[in-house]
């Protein structure tokens, strides 16, 4: 699907921040490329969502110390935003809002977690909220924002990508196109700052 006719947030939506947390920062322990440059896009984000009075949730890895994703413990990752260390924290100049629903995720340490409604009570919070449609950007378009927004249709939402607010690790190159064509094929509709401002 393409950009449908109108992107411009009402009541019914929400905006889901998923993991611009420092680690997956350049400089972070499992930094995503360029993922800083979500920031200030995001922000805009921010800025609208709140203006209307709609709800925003920010999706955050909370891990264990002993995270079974880490690598001493056979998993792919290096340790990364275990909950409490400033790793884990929001990226600075990040602008949530006082009233964000702070989601943790991947918090048991044998049991990982990449879709911020996996083991959470997103969903319920969600639909309580009288939420239909969501808005999703963040870190990283191959992992956590993939798997959120596969979630979200799978739990009956619809989905807008917001192209301009991700950024992939590219573990293998392409991950990132492969995952946006994914998402698109099903079911969600993708948007840029400039179709949701207007």
């Amino acid at each position: 699907m393409s950009q449908s006719p109108s992107m411009e947030p009402r009541p019914g939506d929400a905006l889901i921040v998923v993991d611009v947390q420092r680690d997956f920062l350049p400089g972070g322990a499992l930094a995503v490329p360029r993922g800083d440059e979500v920031v200030p896009v995001l922000n805009r984000y921010l800025e609208i969502f709140t203006g209307r009075d709609l709800p925003v949730v920010a999706t955050r890895d909370w891990h264990p110390a002993d995270h079974c994703s880490f690598r001493e413990r056979g998993g792919p990752w290096p340790p990364h935003c275990i909950a409490g260390t400033p790793g884990a924290a929001f990226a600075d100049g990040l602008a949530l809002p006082a009233q964000a629903i702070i989601v943790s995720k991947a918090t048991a340490p044998d049991k990982d977690a990449y879709s911020g409604f996996q083991d959470t009570d997103l969903a319920r919070r969600l639909r309580e909220a009288g939420v239909r449609r969501v808005f999703v950007g963040g870190l990283a378009t191959d992992y956590c924002v993939l798997n959120t927004v596969r979630d979200a249709l799978a739990e009956g939402f619809e989905v807008v990508l917001l192209e301009d607010a991700i950024r992939a690790v590219e573990v293998h190159p392409g991950d990132g196109e492969r995952a946006v064509k994914e998402m698109q094929d099903a079911g969600a509709d993708t948007a840029r700052l400039d179709a949701v401002a207007a």
